[in-house]
């Protein structure tokens, strides 16, 4: 064999030797008698090892087995452990049923009463959340709650005193809610800030503050908190009245509704005003108040202008002599112009001079009526604008809101209110001017005819 090729091999055999041990094969062989030693010292090492491990196999399955045994054995102590509690489990139900028994004899008719009281207490609970004399008189709630959870339990009775007292409050309920009362209490205004100011309480239906403001008890923390929108109309000047007098009689306005949480005058208050609802019409709610402003600027400029053709073509009427400041002085001045001119061809003449002035008394009478059609024709825009509008709404965040879905569709709508606003008097203006421009042309054509007539008797008699 080649000299190269066996040391290579001796080479690789001390490699895989030096894989085992490490420690020993950290430096290299220079020569095979070194290799020769290294190779038989990592044997006794690997020896060595491998009797370290077996002793920690050896200790680890005895180890294993002793935890074994711990185990079964406490598995057995809580199975006894089990059977015996099961005996004492079987035994205290014996016994809680023989004492309930006992329990329901010895109440007797009381259980009953203790029902009715249980059920009481509940119902009055709930109504003095949102009662308004819980601003008056807090924690009333936190004792009902306290005897309800007392009677709820097994093991304890309510006292008289406790009896007597859920008497009292619901007696107390019933006096308060038709008395008018007045009491200082801290009040929350819009802005955040708290004010000590005196409120009067109108039985359970309302509550007003010094100024007239109405109040909104706030169940969750037992607060009083200035509505940050007050009902329009006099209302609030009554409040005020009502809270400076001392006696008799005094106009306030209550909600009906105040002991079932005041859902007329919240109602009320969130309902907008017209200028809200104006705003709710969009760019073409504004676009159809701007065209009905600028059809009742030129209406009433027209009923002004004829107004004062009217009183001169009046003033002409009684005049003998054509004044050319008015339509009917200027057709007069034709028939003065020409005297001797046949019929016929003075006919023309006046019916052309008729035709001159009509423009100007029609002039506007077209625009108006445009308005008064287009009007309703914005709104509609307006109204299917919103439409698409409340449906995406819906396809986005769907349909389980009819309060949403209603007002969009109400502010829809507000621009075909505002629409036929602006038409109807829209075409009332443009009947009346159109009146006054036509009653001014039926004079013109009147003394027209009369002066024709007049010409062609004078012709026949001549």
């Amino acid at each position: 064999m080649n000299k190269n090729v066996f040391k290579a091999a001796i080479l690789t055999m001390g490699a895989t030797l030096t894989m085992a041990s490490s420690s020993v094969f950290a430096q290299e062989a220079k020569s095979l008698d070194e290799l020769l030693g290294f190779v038989k010292q990592g044997q006794v090492t690997e020896a060595r090892e491998n009797k370290k491990r077996e002793a920690q196999f050896i200790s680890a399955k005895a180890d294993q087995a002793r935890k074994l045994e711990e185990a079964k054995a406490e598995r057995l102590r809580q199975e006894r452990l089990s059977v015996k509690l099961e005996k004492e489990f079987e035994k205290n139900e014996l016994l809680i049923a023989d004492k309930q028994k006992q329990l329901k004899e010895r109440l007797g008719t009381l259980a009953e009463l203790f029902g009715h009281l249980t059920s009481t207490a509940g119902d009055l609970s709930t109504n003095f959340e949102r009662s308004l004399t819980s601003a008056q008189f807090p924690g009333r709630e936190a004792f009902l709650e306290e005897l309800i959870a007392k009677m709820s339990a097994s093991d304890r009775l309510p006292s008289i005193e406790e009896i007597e007292r859920v008497w009292f409050e619901l007696q107390r309920e019933m006096t308060e809610s038709g008395r008018i009362v007045s009491f200082t209490t801290t009040v929350n205004k819009p802005s955040g800030e708290k004010v000590e100011q005196t409120v009067v309480r109108v039985g359970t239906f309302n509550i007003v503050s010094e100024e007239g403001q109405y109040l909104q008890y706030i169940s969750e923390n037992g607060t009083l908190a200035e509505l940050s929108r007050q009902p329009s109309g006099p209302y609030n000047s009554w409040g005020a009245d009502l809270v400076a007098a001392e006696s008799g009689m005094h106009h306030f306005g209550i909600d009906p509704t105040g002991p079932t949480g005041g859902s007329y005058l919240a109602a009320m208050i969130n309902s907008p005003t017209l200028e809200e609802r104006w705003h709710q019409g969009g760019y073409i709610g504004y676009a159809i108040t701007a065209v009905g402003a600028f059809a009742f600027i030129i209406a009433i400029w027209r009923m002004i202008v004829l107004a004062g053709v009217s009183r001169k073509v009046n003033a002409q009427l009684k005049s003998s002599t054509a004044n050319t400041n008015n339509p009917l002085g200027r057709v007069l001045a034709v028939k003065e112009a020409n005297p001797n001119m046949d019929a016929e061809t003075l006919e023309l003449k006046l019916s052309e001079a008729i035709l001159r002035e009509t423009p100007s008394l029609e002039n506007s009478l077209t625009l108006l009526k445009i308005i008064s059609a287009v009007a309703p024709l914005m709104g509609l825009l307006g109204t299917v604008t919103g439409m698409i509008v409340t449906f995406q709404a819906i396809t986005i965040f769907g349909a389980g809101d009819p309060k949403a879905m209603a007002g969009g569709i109400s502010g829809a709508l507000i621009t075909t209110v505002l629409g036929l606003l602006v038409a109807i008097p829209t075409v009332l203006l443009h009947t009346i001017v159109n009146g006054r421009a036509k009653s001014v042309i039926h004079i013109l054509e009147e003394r027209s005819t009369g002066i024709i007539a007049e010409q062609t008797e004078a012709n026949l008699g001549s």
